[in-house]
C-alpha cells in the first residue's frame, strides 16, 4: 500500500471536519496532494469518529471506501462479540476492514484475518501493525477456499455478504454469501465455536430451520436500533425439538459504551409464561426495547417485571408503580378512544408528538395526517388495542 505524501496527511488533519464534496471540488488548488485518497480518508474518519471511536484517534489509521465502512461492524458490537468467545486461536473467513477481527483477537494468542479483496487486506496489514496487533496473519483469499483448507480452530467468525448482485439487500440465510446453511457442518468441524454474523432483519424462526448447530442467540441494539443478529454454533447436533426451545437467546442494549443488563430466555420460558392482562391503561406505559421486539420474549416481559400486557398483540405493558424495565418507561397523561370530542380533549391544542403505532389499523403517516400533528415534542402518542379489541389513544412523556 502506497504511503500518503506529507502534504496530504497534513490536507486530511487540517480539514478532517469538512465537507468531502466540497473538498472534492477544489483539488486543482491543491496539486501536491492526492485528493481522492485524501477525501476518502477524511470520509473515513469522520465515519469512525462515531462508529470506532478509539482508532479515529489515531492519525495514521487508513480507511477504506465508503461501502467498506458502512459495512463494518462499530466498536460497540465488536467489543460485545469479543466478550463471547476466547481461546489460542482465532478465524475470521469474511474480515473486511477488520473492525470484529481486531478487538475478537485480543482474546486470542494467534489470530488469521481471511480477505478477498486485496485493497483491504493491504489496509488491514497496516492497521494492525499500527495498533500492536503482530499476531494477525493476513490471507488474500476466498474465506471459503480458505476455511477447505485450514486447521481447526477454537473460533471462526463469519459474516456473510447481505447483497445481491444488483447491490440489494438480503436477509435469507440462503441468500447470503456464503450460504452459511450448507457450510455449517464443515464449520463445526473446523472451529470449536462457530460465531455467525446475520442480517438484524432475519426472522429468527428461519435461522432455527436452517441451522443445525446452534447454541445460542444474541441480539444487539445500539442506541434502541437493532444492529446485529448473532448466532453462535458448537457440536452437539441439534437432535430433537426440545432443544431448540432451550437455546438461550439474549437481548443486549448498547448506549454510549455503556451496556444494559442483559435480558436472556428460552423459547420453552415464553410458551410456559404466565401473562397477566390488563383492563385499562394503569400510572406508566412501557415499551420493549428493539432487541426485545426483535426477540419477542412478550409475556415473559410481563411475568418478570410484574407488569399487565394490554393486548396479546400489542406489546406494550402498564402498571400503577414505575418498575425498571429494559425499554421505554412513560408516565401516562391521558386515554382517550377516537371519537371527535374525546380526541379534542386529549389533545388540547397539542400541536406536535412523538407517535408510535402498535397492533393498530392505520400507519403513523396516516394517522398524524388524521389528528394534525408534526413529529416532535416532549409528548409521546401509542395508538393502540386493549384486551376488549377497543382502540384508544395513549398520552405520555418519558419518565
Amino acid at each position: 500500500m502506497a504511503a500518503l505524501s506529507p502534504e496530504t496527511m497534513e490536507f486530511i488533519r487540517a480539514h478532517r471536519k469538512d465537507d468531502v464534496r466540497t473538498l472534492a471540488l477544489r483539488a486543482q488548488g491543491f496539486p501536491q496532494v492526492d485528493m481522492a485518497e485524501a477525501v476518502v480518508q477524511i470520509a473515513g474518519r469522520q465515519i469512525a469518529e462515531k462508529k470506532i471511536p478509539s482508532w479515529a484517534e489515531l492519525d495514521d489509521i487508513r480507511y477504506p471506501r465508503h461501502l467498506s465502512m458502512e459495512q463494518c461492524s462499530s466498536e460497540l458490537t465488536a467489543r460485545y462479540k469479543a466478550s463471547l468467545v476466547s481461546g489460542d486461536t482465532f478465524a475470521d473467513l469474511t474480515a473486511g476492514f477488520g473492525v470484529d477481527c481486531s478487538f475478537i483477537t485480543r482474546k486470542f494468542r494467534q489470530a488469521d484475518y481471511v480477505e478477498r479483496q486485496e485493497e483491504l487486506c493491504r489496509l488491514a496489514a497496516h492497521n494492525f501493525a499500527l495498533l500492536g496487533q503482530p499476531h494477525i496473519r493476513i490471507h488474500p483469499t476466498d474465506g471459503v477456499a480458505y476455511l477447505k483448507e485450514m486447521a481447526p480452530v477454537d473460533c471462526l467468525l463469519l459474516d456473510p455478504a447481505r447483497r445481491d448482485s444488483h447491490g440489494g439487500k438480503t436477509v435469507r440465510i440462503a441468500d447470503c454469501e456464503p450460504d452459511v446453511g450448507a457450510l455449517e457442518p464443515m464449520l463445526i468441524e473446523k472451529g470449536k465455536t462457530v460465531m455467525i454474523k446475520l442480517s438484524p432483519m432475519l426472522d429468527l424462526s428461519s435461522a432455527f430451520r436452517e441451522l443445525h448447530f446452534i447454541h445460542s442467540v444474541h441480539i444487539v441494539a445500539v442506541h434502541n436500533e437493532c444492529k446485529e443478529l448473532i448466532i453462535l454454533l458448537k457440536k452437539p447436533e441439534r437432535t430433537a425439538q426440545s432443544s431448540l426451545d432451550n437455546v438461550v437467546i439474549t437481548c443486549q442494549q448498547l448506549v454510549d459504551n455503556v451496556a444494559s443488563p442483559p435480558f436472556s430466555f428460552t423459547l420453552e420460558e415464553e410458551k410456559t409464561a404466565l401473562c397477566p392482562y390488563a383492563e385499562q391503561v394503569g400510572t406508566y406505559l412501557y415499551e420493549p426495547g428493539a432487541a426485545l421486539l426483535k426477540a419477542g420474549p412478550y409475556k415473559l416481559l410481563a411475568q418478570r417485571y410484574g407488569l399487565r400486557k394490554l393486548h396479546a398483540n400489542s406489546q406494550l405493558y402498564t402498571s400503577d408503580k414505575p418498575v425498571d424495565f429494559p425499554g421505554r418507561r412513560f408516565r401516562v397523561l391521558g386515554v382517550s378512544g377516537f371519537g371527535k370530542k374525546e380526541l379534542k380533549s386529549l389533545l388540547d391544542g397539542m400541536t406536535k408528538a412523538n407517535l408510535t403505532v402498535r397492533n393498530f389499523p392505520a400507519t403513523v403517516a396516516d394517522l398524524r395526517k388524521k389528528l394534525k400533528l408534526k413529529e416532535g415534542g416532549d409528548r409521546y402518542l401509542f395508538a393502540t388495542t386493549l384486551l376488549g379489541e377497543e382502540k384508544v389513544l395513549v398520552k405520555a412523556e418519558k419518565c
